[in-house]
């Protein structure tokens, strides 16, 4: 369905908008599969959910990271470097 509503259980996956709210939508997922007692395609949704939303933490980790070592030391003070992820 185009409308974002779920069709047999498969939707599009939103968007994570920062590190925070994946790192939190992560941990709910987390803690909905500990509770146990959940079907199992409910089980796959979310262990599939929580993949993407890890990948996506580390992938922001990963950029956060190279923008911290792009930070040179030049005659006593610190400066900025173009980040240029590589592909």
């Amino acid at each position: 369905m185009s409308d974002g509503t779920q069709a047999s259980g498969a939707q599009t996956p939103p968007t994570v908008a920062s590190f925070e709210t994946a790192l939190d939508q992560l941990e709910k997922v987390v803690r909905e599969l500990e509770s146990g007692d959940l079907p199992l395609d409910r089980s796959l949704d979310l262990f599939s959910r929580g993949v993407e939303l890890s990948e996506a933490c580390r992938k922001q980790l990963e950029e956060a990271e190279t923008r911290v070592e792009a930070l040179i030391r030049r005659e006593g003070t610190y400066q900025a470097e173009t980040f240029r992820p590589e592909k």
